[in-house]
């Protein structure tokens, strides 16, 4: 018998599919995703709820979710009932140990003209070299306003909190610290991890899926959240059901149920009261600091985009301090003033609070706040800057 003959003279060089894209047909789906990729972000605005109090601050939960910061800067420059001025910084604006009626910008806005309401954008968790990434990716409404900024000493207070360090640590927002340059000794991302991050953090829609997960799935995207079993189990309900299409009033809800944080929590006690007592701080140098060098290029940035910007250095509870740390600090103390002045930046040093309006050595109680906000306030260089 003679052997079969294939009849099917044509190459397969691909394996089995219902169709195959053209050239022309690729450049036609890559042109749709890519509009709807980009125009997704900003239709989402119009479909959302999102009602905010006064004395609104991202939410605890949503640390990372850098999209709901960014429009919550958009709602709040497009007031126009009151002046804004925006308060940045870490976890001493975003008010550690308070409730949202705690903060410094609470008690800014309340002991202030009328006229002028001032915005908490602080981050919990938040540091130099992430802020930088957070206004330099995140912070475009951030353009001809008034900025209060913030510098806390407390992160060049050591090595470790500088991330100066060379023994790797894990630490918040690290899709917003440099990925390349200037090179963070203690952060050990892959080169592809790196990229990624580089990548995704130019694009609204990634920040706008991360918004989606924290806002709907606790954080999960939605695989994981059909895996968790708390409180619900996920698996047997409809992840679309999730998605409301409204942001929670989240500072209302902080007054009434957070046990963490206000005159009433545990943790807002005097340091001493909480057991802590006074220790040794390794500061780092200021030539050698990367968190430093971080404000620096972030006060230049804030700078370059029009904003008039008034920095405030501390508050820092010197009663932590040991002995030995004394002389560290006062280099700071000289070093932070010195450059501002060099740059011609206007800046605060508002003289120590009592000690015992703090719950550590950075972090303000509500009397400290309180206290703070009279302070400055009552500085004519500060009401000088609101003028004018």
């Amino acid at each position: 018998m003679s052997a079969a003959v294939n009849t099917n003279t044509q190459a397969t060089n691909f394996g089995a599919s219902a169709f195959r894209l053209s050239p022309p047909q690729w450049l036609f789906v890559i042109t749709i995703t890519t509009l709807l990729a980009m125009g997704i972000s900003p239709a989402w605005k119009h479909i959302e709820q999102f009602e905010r109090g006064a004395d609104y601050r991202l939410p605890y939960r949503q640390s990372n979710d850098y999209w709901l910061y960014q429009w919550h800067l958009e709602k709040s420059r497009n007031s126009i009932v009151r002046k804004t001025a925006f308060v940045i910084g870490d976890s001493v604006i975003w008010g550690e140990y308070v409730k949202p009626s705690g903060t410094l910008s609470h008690f800014l806005s309340e002991q202030s003209n009328p006229e002028w309401q001032f915005v908490n954008a602080g981050v919990n968790g938040q540091f130099p070299l992430a802020l930088e990434g957070l206004v330099r990716y995140y912070g475009a409404p951030l353009h001809n306003q008034k900025v209060l900024l913030h510098c806390n000493l407390l992160w060049m207070s050591s090595p470790e909190a500088d991330l100066s360090a060379s023994k790797e640590q894990t630490f918040n927002h690290v899709t917003l610290v440099p990925q390349f340059r200037p090179w963070i000794p203690c952060y050990r991302a892959s080169r592809s991890e790196r990229i990624s991050i580089s990548v995704r953090r130019r694009q609204p829609v990634f920040a706008w899926t991360r918004h989606l997960q924290t806002t709907y799935f606790d954080g999960h995207n939605i695989p994981q959240w059909t895996l968790q079993t708390e409180p619900q189990q996920n698996a047997y309900r409809n992840p679309f059901a999730q998605i409301t299409g409204r942001v929670r009033r989240e500072d209302e809800h902080d007054d009434e149920h957070d046990d963490e944080r206000g005159p009433q929590s545990d943790r807002h006690r005097a340091w001493y009261e909480r057991g802590l007592t006074p220790q040794p701080f390794a500061w780092v140098v200021p030539e050698q600091s990367l968190q430093w060098a971080a404000f620096q290029r972030l006060c230049e940035l804030l700078v370059a985009r029009g904003n008039d910007v008034m920095v405030v250095v501390g508050p820092f509870n010197t009663e932590m301090l040991d002995q030995d740390s004394q002389e560290g600090y006062a280099v700071w103390q000289n070093t932070v003033p010195a450059w501002l002045v060099a740059k011609d930046l206007n800046h605060i040093v508002p003289k120590p609070l009592p000690s015992a309006q703090f719950g550590d050595a950075s972090h303000p109680l509500t009397d400290g706040y309180r206290n703070l906000a009279t302070v400055l306030l009552s500085e004519p260089s500060f009401q000088d800057w609101l003028a004018r």
